[in-house]
């Protein structure tokens, strides 16, 4: 560490060092510009003939450029015309120069009353002339020769056939930035070649040099007549049906694709090629992102001490983020993984700097004595239950691991919230428990059932489930998978050509959690409509054609199989569960199904002994308590 900090203090030391020697060599310059200027005006008065010139003039310029070049210096230190990064000097920069030479006139106009100076007025004005120009022409040399070089290097890698020809489909500030940054790094390989505009008044006018050739409709056409190798979809205002509606086009191009992330970009002037993005299915989905009453769920959770098991999962995390940033009075983070939770916990940490009530304990819901003493110590308002296997194929070569982390942890840490008196309890299901055909659905419909139970019994606490579909991100999740296996070269993997599922972000997916606790009277199982179903295949195909590649031809797709309980197609919700809305529009509530509490009990209780002995029959149990159970049906 102590070599570390002197490693960092020489390269301080040796920038600081660089800084001076760097506004040295600019005072110089300035000084010799002051001088040249003011001698080129006296020499232009008389003819430029520098024998013309009376001696008297030239001994009063030479006694007063000191005084002269000091006064000129100081007044550009005021205006900070030292601290200026030379790579980006603006227009901007020379406006500063403009006060600074007003302030400059004022100064000449004092020193030249205080020391008598009588010299032709010409002098005074063609000096200040040629001094400016000379003063903004050293600010604006280095990028002038850093354009030229940059330009000259574009220019042999054209030639040589290097450079990779970009369309750019907005022809608005975000495509303009864009632009002037392609054509001003020389570290990048790539030229615009044309624009895509939908505004017919732009057609046929230029950007930065660049041709806008047409609207959304030509973009096949003509990034085969401009040879184009990549576009960028520089529209972060787009509505996401809009995106859809492009992406769609550019994929039958057979150029990569890569998109700004966002409007948010351009408010905050982040708009660069190191904010670019691949396209991802979100892209794709072409709805909007679900959203909540922020203000409704900021009342809920301000003030409050907060459980999240699970909490350095996929979801568990996201849900960390969002309450942490809606001041709860403590914020606790429960999970057995030690890796994920120290991430999170030191992501909160450098965001919050110690204005959040942070604790990270690791444990499992699986220890019934471990989870009654961390609810009973911090007697949280809200517990967010996001612990869990989730992976299909894993949990049906290990059905008695799903039972005891699943079903019992579940079971566990509800009894364990209902003696701490915790006001509200949210499980985090899947829609896999509807008609479950994998085992992993199946235990999560009896935690479904713990939930409905539970709260029946407990009149104190309100027992919620949340179900939704498959999450774009999650640790395992199919998109990261087709990404991995498409930057790999292939083959893209897709268990059967029909498969149709629905997806949603990890944040829309932690909204939904969130205003689910918010609606929660007790029993209620929360369903989010998310939409159209995407296939499977279709959303590969696409994902390989806006990476630049042709499906089947340059990545192939290979088709495993349905794995061990994968189904074609996910329901939402069992025909007994009926469908009720909620004041959020995309909010849906099934009613609990009614069942016998003690025998479930006792049937809960017998999995949980038969689970511990690694008994063959556990998915024949499980079907006694899941009716709607049928291991392997698709």
């Amino acid at each position: 560490m102590d070599k570390e900090k002197s490693a960092s203090k020489k390269s301080s030391k040796k920038f600081d060092l660089q800084r001076v020697a760097r506004t040295l060599v600019v005072i110089l310059a300035d000084v010799i510009v002051v001088m040249a200027a003011y001698f080129i005006a006296l020499w232009l008065r008389f003819d430029c003939q520098f024998g013309k010139i009376p001696k008297n003039y030239f001994n009063t310029y030479l006694t007063i450029m000191p005084a002269w070049c000091l006064v000129t210096v100081a007044v550009f230190f005021v205006f900070k015309l030292y601290h200026i990064i030379w790579s980006y000097v603006s227009i901007d920069d020379a406006l500063t120069m403009i006060k600074a030479y007003g302030v400059l006139v004022i100064c000449y106009l004092i020193l030249r009353q205080v020391m008598k100076i009588d010299l032709p007025r010409s002098f005074y004005f063609f000096g200040i002339c040629l001094a400016f120009v000379g003063h903004v022409f050293i600010r604006f040399a280095y990028r002038l020769i850093h354009f030229i070089s940059t330009r000259y290097m574009k220019y042999s890698e054209y030639k040589s056939g290097e450079v990779e020809n970009v369309m750019i489909i907005g022809g608005g500030s975000s495509g303009s930035v864009l632009i002037r940054e392609i054509n001003n790094d020389k570290h990048l390989n790539q030229r615009p070649v044309c624009i895509i505009d939908d505004n017919p008044g732009k057609i046929g006018r230029e950007l930065y040099g660049v041709p806008i050739v047409g609207t959304r409709n030509e973009i096949v056409e003509k990034a085969a007549e401009y040879n184009v190798n990549s576009i960028i979809l520089a529209i972060p205002t787009a509505s996401p049906k809009d995106r859809k509606a492009i992406l769609d086009i550019c994929k039958e191009t057979g150029a990569k694709v890569r998109v700004l992330p966002g409007v948010y970009q351009l408010a905050n002037g982040e708009v660069s090629t190191s904010r670019l993005k691949d396209v991802e299915l979100t892209d794709l989905l072409g709805r909007d992102p679900i959203t909540i009453d922020n203000e409704e769920v900021f009342q809920m959770l301000k003030g409050k001490t907060i459980l999240v098991t699970g909490g350095g999962g996929s979801i568990g995390s996201e849900l960390c983020r969002q309450i942490a940033a809606h001041q709860p009075k403590q914020l606790i983070i429960f999970d057995v993984y030690e890796n994920n939770a120290y991430a999170i916990q030191q992501e909160l940490v450098r965001k919050y700097q110690g204005k959040l009530n942070l604790v990270t304990l690791i444990g499992s819901v699986r220890n019934s004595h471990r989870i009654i003493s961390v609810m009973l110590k911090y007697q949280p308002d809200i517990v967010f239950h996001a612990a869990a296997h989730k992976h299909v194929p894993l949990m049906e070569d290990s059905p008695n691991e799903a039972i005891k982390n699943n079903v019992m942890g579940t079971y566990k840490t509800a009894q364990a919230a209902a003696m701490a008196g915790v006001k509200t309890f949210v499980l985090i299901s899947t829609d896999k428990a509807v008609n479950p055909t994998n085992l992993m659905g199946a235990s999560k419909r009896i935690c479904e059932m713990v939930i409905q139970m539970m709260n029946r019994k407990i009149s104190t606490t309100n027992f919620v489930a949340v179900r939704f579909g498959n999450v774009l991100g999650s640790n395992g999740s199919v998109v990261p998978l087709f990404q991995q296996q498409i930057a790999e070269g292939g083959p893209v993997t897709v268990t059967h050509k029909d498969i149709i599922r629905y997806f949603m972000t990890i944040p829309e997916a932690v909204s939904l959690v969130l205003q689910a606790s918010q609606y929660a009277r007790g029993g209620e199982i929360f369903v989010l409509d998310m939409g159209d179903p995407v296939k499977i295949d279709d959303m590969a195909r696409n994902l390989i054609k806006l990476s630049g590649f042709t499906p089947d031809v340059d990545i192939k797709i290979e088709y495993t199989g349905l794995r061990p309980g994968e189904k074609l197609y996910e329901e939402k919700l069992m025909d007994e569960e009926g469908m009720q809305t909620t004041a959020n529009k995309l909010i849906f509530i099934g009613q609990p199904i009614a069942m016998d509490d003690d025998w479930f009990i006792d049937k809960v209780e017998f999995l949980d002994n038969e689970s511990k002995i690694d008994d063959e029959n556990i998915k024949m149990y499980v079907q006694e308590i899941v009716p709607t159970y049928k291991p392997g049906s698709m």
